[in-house]
């Protein structure tokens, strides 16, 4: 078997189904509390896990199925293919720039990534929707200031999410790729690193 292959087995292609099911739930369920969010801690752990094809893919497809509820709306349609793309390639390599960091200091790295770029896509709203939906000038500004209290509670609420559940979330990922949790050093250590398998282990 090509170990290279994007579908190892029809599990892989069952998981990202039920991937993209998590995300759309986990949306809908916080979609009335404006700046609440757990899309971004559920993608990013699946992206650091999985890569950035198989994230892409997720991407992809949640943009496309959240429209089954949410509506087809052009514009953040727009966003969303965009962002959740972006966003896959950055936390795809983010898994292996991180790899061999300490535990503690990976996830501090995330949370700043998460932040930031949880801030990019209010920004990348602010520029795509307002050209989409033939804002004027006047419009765009106050589109973008009302855009931004939104904006602050997401980035906190990544920064306090990714914090608080990466590493569950990873240690759920690693059971469903058949790898074990990561070995933890000397119990009076503070700081716990591990290394990852090589391919074919």
């Amino acid at each position: 078997m090509n170990k290279n292959a994007l579908f190892r087995t029809a599990k892989d292609v069952a998981f990202i189904g039920i991937m993209v099911a998590v995300l759309i739930a986990g949306q809908l369920v916080l979609s009335m509390i404006a700046g609440v969010e757990i899309v971004t801690v559920l993608f990013l752990s699946y992206c650091v896990a999985f890569g950035v094809r198989r994230g892409m893919i997720v991407g992809t497809v949640f943009s496309l199925m959240r429209c089954l509820l949410f509506g087809f709306i052009p514009n953040v349609v727009v966003v969303y293919l965009i962002y959740y793309n972006l966003f896959a390639v950055i936390f795809g390599f983010a898994g292996k720039w991180t790899a061999h960091m300490p535990l503690l200091a990976k996830i501090a790295v995330l949370c700043v990534m998460a932040t930031a770029v949880t801030a990019c896509f209010t920004l990348l709203d602010d520029l795509v929707s307002p050209l989409i939906l033939g804002l004027s000038a006047r419009g765009t500004r106050v589109y973008f200031y009302a855009s931004l209290p939104v904006m602050i509670g997401q980035m906190v609420c990544a920064a306090v999410t990714v914090a608080l559940l990466w590493y569950p979330l990873s240690k759920v990922f690693m059971l469903v790729q058949h790898k074990s949790p990561p070995p933890q050093n000397n119990e009076n250590e503070q700081n716990f690193t591990y290394d990852p398998p090589e391919k074919g282990d």
